[in-house]
């Protein structure tokens, strides 16, 4: 926790499962303070959904039982943490460990909110296994880390991954939502193609974790995503809250989320044995703490003064909840009454240990004020030393920075070394074009500096003790101005900064309906855009389009690609039908699934049949579906239901040049032997191609006329079904009312260019 960098994962894992296929999961963020618990029926043999929410924590640390209670023909979540998370620390604790009365007990305890707003006094029975998995968690933690955490601090998200989207991991590596694929191939540069990286302008690490647990996890509840939504309105049409919120957020520092890690969590009381150990590090970061709370405290009256007028009901409740909040102000006066007013957070090693050594005012402990000399004293002659050495060896240019890891050292330029640098340096490292070394009076003062520092660490950490009590009494607030700042980074420096820099009509506020209609489909970029436009709406964001009008899904699923898995020794085909047998399996009506070419890996008629079969009963499920294709006879799918729309992508012939538009067109494909022209363009010999030609001439000239035929039946329902869904969408845009009288007279006219079609057949 004290090493971390705000990448690395901070999320420590219980999980237990039982044989009615139930699995628990409780995940504890030492960075955040905060407690997400999930339980839920695995349907999948391989554990899809835990692997899902295992993708999601990443965790540092996974916790299971030593007994394996898997159900016949699964693998238990213990062996599936030696699979799928190989990096992290596997942790087997006694089964006794994990007692969910005492886990119910511990959330009431622990949690920031009521019990009744989680839910634990209506499902604590029925929800035993995430609170069995939570008393693990809890049980490791004060183990482990030597540590208490304190009474109503924790921010508790009960059952939550039901709130949310979920994502499986096969569909956020397809769509590049973190990563994106084959980046190796691309070079680092091609990191700014994953959603994740174009949407990165957060400037907190709290912000940054928070935008990808969205991506990863979207939201469900319309009010939520609509609240966004409306804050989104307000900042694009009043640019003095965006530009003065962007300003505010500045002043706060990007770690503010970490303090929670040092109030919500208490040490062994400062006895005079701990005083005489080694102690300094923990000191130094608890310090570092306080004087980060008190920066962040002393940017509040800015942000408060930008959201006072601010209108939309995000904005206002952020207002009411933080800015009008008394217990703010009471923290920081009693703050000042023992930090130095002049203290600031800061960056800068030397700078930032100067500021930890003189944050408590002087006078209120003697030996405190002694070390202080002392430290004062050493720094001097260090500077001293570095100003004599200048002179006595004739190196005007010689520095003395600062590190944690080294302490002072001399940074010489190589350019102004005449000859061999004097005896009296040792340690030399050359470092480009300066050399960095020491000498013998630098290292003793270097011991007597770092030895003071930690005197006035620690004395300084004994005078906070009181402090600390106060500050953990009302810890609560914290979590909430915690998860408030990584809300707003989120909001105004990555959604309102990526739509601001894009010209004014290329994104816009999506709706949400019981419908959904899509004008698009096609092959895999195209694919991906559907549902990253999806992610984006339903994490409360514009959306890249002219209008767009969607319903909220449960699930995305995606089957792309064709490759072999070497790991589960599956061929190309049996990996696809893995993949397409979890989608069918847990798909529902609300889901989104999309489907890049489907029974290719086997021979054509099985594939078909596959490929039919799988799309009926996506039909018959009634779930949003986008399928790619080279098997025209799906296209006859269309004649049979007429919610299935046909489209392709326009390609133009010009004296045997394909030339390719990007643009989808209504139908099925009209260029004749798409597939030869593609081979002949490739270089296959003139012969072979004719060859080709008269062989699929004989095969496929009865199956085209038959399906024309069959579309020529089924036109007139398949235009009133069309028709029926522009209307809607036009219903529900958001277009001026000329643009929508525009946009039925061109479909009025598209109806009866088509009737014409029809008359003249």
């Amino acid at each position: 926790m004290e090493g971390d960098t705000g990448e690395k994962s901070s999320f420590i894992v219980g999980l237990i499962e039982n044989r009615a296929k139930e699995v628990g999961v409780a995940a504890f963020d030492l960075r955040s303070a905060s407690f997400d618990l999930s339980q839920y029926i695995e349907t999948s043999s391989s554990y899809q959904n835990t692997k899902t929410l295992l993708n999601f924590y990443d965790p540092m640390v996974t916790i299971v039982t030593p007994t394996k209670l898997a159900p016949d023909g699964m693998v238990g979540v213990s062996e599936l943490v030696d699979r799928f998370c190989s990096s992290t620390t596997k942790v087997i604790m006694a089964r006794g460990c994990f007692d969910d009365t005492r886990g119910a007990a511990l959330m009431k305890n622990l949690a920031a909110k009521e019990p009744s707003a989680l839910g634990l006094d209506t499902y604590s029975k029925q929800y035993y296994l995430c609170l069995a998995a939570a008393a693990a968690t809890v049980k490791w933690i004060e183990a482990e880390k030597g540590l208490i955490i304190t009474n109503h601090s924790l921010s508790v998200t009960f059952n939550g991954s039901f709130d949310h989207m979920n994502i499986d991991a096969t569909s956020v590596q397809n769509l590049e939502i973190i990563e994106p694929m084959h980046s190796s191939l691309w070079g680092s540069n091609n990191k700014k193609r994953s959603l994740f990286h174009m949407l990165k302008t957060t400037r907190t690490v709290g912000g940054t974790r928070l935008l990808r647990a969205n991506l990863l996890q979207p939201l469900k509840d319309i009010e939520t995503i609509n609240a966004r939504l409306d804050c989104l309105d307000e900042l694009m049409s009043n640019e003095q809250l965006f530009f003065g919120l962007s300003q505010a957020l500045r002043k706060f520092p990007k770690e503010t989320d970490k303090v929670l890690c040092h109030f919500c969590f208490k040490q062994k009381k400062v006895t005079n044995e701990v005083l005489t150990s080694d102690n300094s590090r923990k000191s130094q970061i608890l310090i570092s703490s306080i004087v980060l709370l008190k920066t962040a405290l002393d940017s509040l009256p800015l942000l408060s003064k930008v959201l006072k007028d601010a209108s939309c009901y995000l904005l206002k409740n952020i207002y009411k909840s933080i800015c009008e909040n008394e217990k703010f102000a009471t923290m920081r006066r009693r703050i000042g009454e023992v930090i130095d007013d002049d203290v600031l957070h800061a960056r800068v090693p030397f700078v930032a240990q100067t500021q930890q050594c003189f944050a408590v005012k002087a006078g209120i402990d003697g030996l405190l004020d002694i070390a202080r000399r002392s430290f004062c004293d050493t720094s001097e002659a260090i500077y001293n030393l570095a100003n004599k050495y200048r002179e006595d060896f004739k190196l005007p240019n010689l520095k003395i920075p600062y590190n944690s890891r080294r302490g002072f050292y001399f940074n010489i330029p190589q350019k102004d070394i005449q000859g061999k640098l004097p005896n009296k340096f040792i340690q030399v490292i050359r470092h480009g074009n300066n050399i960095h070394c020491s000498s013998l009076e630098l290292a003793s003062l270097n011991v007597r500096n770092k030895s003071a520092a930690k005197e006035c660490y620690i004395r300084t950490e004994f005078c906070l003790e009181a402090l600390m009590e106060d500050i953990r009494k009302d810890v609560f607030v914290l979590t909430l101005l915690s998860e408030v700042l990584c809300l707003l980074d989120m909001m105004v420096n990555s959604f309102a900064h990526t739509i601001s820099t894009k010209p004014v009509d290329k994104y816009t506020r999506p709706k949400f309906t019981c419908l959904c209609y899509l004008d698009w489909s096609g092959k895999s970029t195209y694919l991906q855009q559907v549902c990253l436009v999806v992610i984006l709406a339903q994490i409360g964001c514009y959306v890249p389009a002219q209008f767009a009008t969607l319903r909220v899904v449960d699930r995305i699923f995606t089957r792309m690609g064709t490759m072999d898995n070497v790991e589960s020794n599956s061929s190309t085909f049996m990996t696809e039908m893995k993949e397409t047998a979890f989608i069918l399996q847990n798909a529902s009506h609300r889901s989104l699934i999309v489907v890049d070419e489907l029974g290719r890996a086997t021979s054509s008629s099985d594939g078909f049949a596959i490929a039919w079969s799988c799309c009926e009963h996506l039909l018959a499920l009634r779930a949003y579906t986008i399928f790619a294709t080279h098997m025209e006879n799906l296209s006859e799918l269309a004649t049979t239901y007429p919610n299935v729309k046909i489209v392709h992508f326009d390609v133009e012939i010009k004296n045997k040049h394909m030339d390719f538009k990007f643009q989808l067109k209504d139908g099925p494909r009209t260029v004749a032997h798409y597939g030869l022209m593609l081979a002949g363009v490739a270089g296959l010999p003139s012969p072979v191609i004719e060859l080709a030609k008269s062989i699929t001439s004989k095969i496929t000239q009865k199956e085209v006329e038959r399906i024309q035929i069959s579309f020529r039946q089924h036109h007139d329902i398949q235009m009133a079904y069309r028709v029926a869904q522009r209307l809607i969408c036009l219903k529900y845009s958001n277009q001026d009312e000329d643009s929508i009288r525009a946009a039925l007279q061109n479909l009025k006219e598209a109806v009866l260019r088509e009737a014409s079609k029809k008359s003249l057949i």
